[in-house]
């Protein structure tokens, strides 16, 4: 992507631009503003986890007696539910 010459030539710009005590300031900022990002996307992607488990278990407490007839693979069943974490 980036060889060495290239970063250093984007920090000195930085550097002359913001100045040598602005640069500390600005990575905090970028460093807390991922860390938001993370916690949200994270808090997304459990949710939807979540929804996706009950939507699961209500459709296999129904079909309980259905699906086991019908799946003559039990060991497809686990291989999914350890993938899943189950």
């Amino acid at each position: 992507m980036f060889g060495y010459q290239e970063l250093i030539i984007i920090f000195l710009i930085i550097l002359l631009i913001f100045g040598g005590r602005k640069i500390p300031e600005i990575a905090r900022g970028i460093g807390k503003g991922m860390r938001e990002f993370r916690k949200a996307r994270d808090g997304i992607r459990d949710a939807i986890d979540e929804e996706a488990r009950d939507e699961g278990e209500g459709d296999q407490t129904e079909d309980d007696s259905e699906a086991e007839d019908q799946s003559p693979e039990p060991e497809a069943r686990a291989a999914r539910r350890q993938q899943h974490g189950k």
